[in-house]
């Protein structure tokens, strides 16, 4: 199998990802550590190297998917037979008291859901309006600042007021909570699954980087 190379990809983009694996996985890369990790492989061990905490072999989707439910039951007053890992995010989270009914799980849970998102056309309008903002500065920098100004503020306002649900099941925000917030979704978040590890960042680097999987083996190079 060729090796497969995310040098492609920017390098920001990998810095900004690692910064979310050091929050869900709670810990931290000091300065050069990645120096000398060379494929997705090294990082994925680095990785677990620096967990630290009792292994147990339990599933963290299934666990993070309990404690979602449960804050769903408690804080919504939704029967448990109503919620499924299929169950659609929707059919509980109605568009009218959607923003009050996150932000009491959220609570609950003590962590951030970040499951909304404006409709896809305010945030390809306004992307379109920073890009030809952006060429007008070569052209009335008066202009062009106007249009990033006007782009930039409408993006922030956009995430902010954005009503729109980012994923469609209870399933899909349990594999969300397992990536992003790794330990405070175990039931025993001073534990951990060592086989887990690199399944979640495989599909994490995947979806993030947009990079296929089938190209993401421990071999794909760095740098």
């Amino acid at each position: 199998m060729k090796d497969f190379e995310l040098k492609n990809t920017a390098p920001e983009d990998i810095e900004d990802l690692l910064v979310k694996v050091e929050k869900s996985f709670g810990i931290k890369f000091i300065s050069n550590e990645l120096t000398h990790v060379q494929t997705f492989g090294e990082m994925c061990d680095l990785i677990k190297s620096k967990i630290r905490l009792e292994n147990a072999d339990n599933c963290t989707t299934q666990q993070a998917f309990y404690k979602l439910r449960n804050s769903i039951i408690n804080n919504l007053q939704v029967d448990k037979e109503q919620l499924t890992p299929d169950t659609s995010l929707a059919d509980f989270l109605p568009r009218r008291t959607r923003k009050t009914a996150i932000k009491r799980i959220e609570q609950d849970l003590e962590f951030k859901l970040s499951i909304l998102r404006p409709p896809h056309f305010i945030t390809g309008f306004l992307t379109l309006l920073l890009l030809a903002a952006f060429v007008g500065l070569f052209f009335n920098w008066q202009f062009g600042l106007s249009g990033l100004v006007l782009a930039i503020g409408g993006l922030w306002v956009a995430n902010k007021k954005g009503n729109e649900l980012d994923l469609k099941t209870i399933g899909q925000l349990a594999v969300k909570m397992t990536r992003e917030n790794y330990l405070n979704s175990r039931r025993n978040p001073n534990s951990y699954n060592d086989l887990e590890i690199e399944k979640i960042l495989t599909g994490w680097f995947s979806d993030d980087l947009a990079i296929d999987k089938s190209n993401l083996n421990r071999e794909a190079r760095l740098n």
